[in-house]
């Protein structure tokens, strides 16, 4: 039997090795960028014959002790319970993707995030989004104002009790040109990722969806298998047998898409060398058309 969840497990497993006696924003801030720099957003359990279950102890034994990734519910839920457990003042919300299909935000709340509060003000913290779109620290949760990080200038917008996040990103310089007209090259500069309010929500909430999303043959996530990773730089992200590496060079203006496909004798050592992660059972990759974009 193993032990019950622990902070130190999850901070060794992040590399933090700082003090956490104070919930500050400035540790807040650092435990955040640990997290996505070391910690994969992926769904690989669903392309392995496995199940993502929302329980915390499940979750906490996959990503802190098995060295897994995982998806929003899977890591932002593991996220909300070290703020917790830290002392942090932290609700969790739900938020609406947006999809350019229907050039709108879905119906229904598939993605799990978190509202902290320190000394009076109010931030958005998320672990799991992956990709361009991953935040590395938590936005103030203030309407209009630029907050630049890495991946380019975040925006929040309240929008009569709706608050819409949107970023605006860089040009696309993709290097190999077989990728050129790939759809997984986002072209857009400015666009939403996701809409919420700041009614609380409960794990319960998002059972149903949990299910749905791994179950449903026109889920982004039986579609595609995904594993993406943060960077100093930018980030890594496998999807199918599309491996990328993507560097944003902000002072020339670009992100730089270094993009390949790699043969199934690779895979192994590629989730292994470029974002720790060793499978129990044998990945079956998947690339079908989606609305998806890196």
């Amino acid at each position: 039997m193993r032990g019950k969840m622990n902070l130190e497990e999850y901070f060794k497993r992040i590399g933090f090795h700082g003090s956490y006696d104070k919930p500050d924003l400035a540790t807040l801030q650092l435990i955040h960028k640990q997290h996505v720099m070391s910690i994969p957003f992926e769904n690989l359990s669903i392309h392995c014959g496995e199940r993502n279950i929302m329980d915390l102890d499940a979750i906490f034994n996959k990503i802190v002790r098995s060295n897994r990734g995982g998806w929003c519910f899977e890591n932002n839920s593991l996220f909300g319970w070290v703020l917790r457990e830290m002392g942090y003042n932290t609700t969790t919300l739900g938020s609406r993707v947006f999809s350019s299909i229907i050039n709108d935000f879905g119906l229904r709340e598939s993605h799990l995030i978190h509202k902290i509060i320190i000394d009076g003000k109010a931030y958005i913290a998320d672990v799991s989004f992956g990709v361009s779109c991953q935040i590395l620290e938590p936005l103030e949760l203030i309407s209009g104002k630029d907050q630049p990080q890495a991946a380019g200038v975040f925006r929040l917008i309240d929008q009569e009790g709706v608050w819409v996040l949107e970023k605006t990103g860089r040009k696309p310089e993709v290097l190999n040109p077989d990728f050129a007209t790939s759809s997984l090259v986002n072209k857009k500069e400015t666009f939403p990722i996701y809409c919420f309010t700041v009614k609380p929500r409960q794990a319960e909430d998002f059972f149903e969806i949990n299910h749905i999303l791994q179950t449903d043959p026109s889920s982004l996530f039986i579609c595609k298998s995904i594993c993406s990773l943060q960077t100093p730089a930018g980030f890594r992200v496998l999807v199918g047998w599309t491996y990328s590496e993507v560097t944003f060079k902000p002072e020339e203006g670009v992100d730089v898409f270094d993009m390949r496909n790699i043969t199934d004798d690779e895979m192994e050592q590629i989730l292994q060398g470029k974002f720790s992660v060793k499978l129990q059972n044998k990945l079956q990759p998947v690339n079908k058309k989606a609305d998806y974009s890196i």
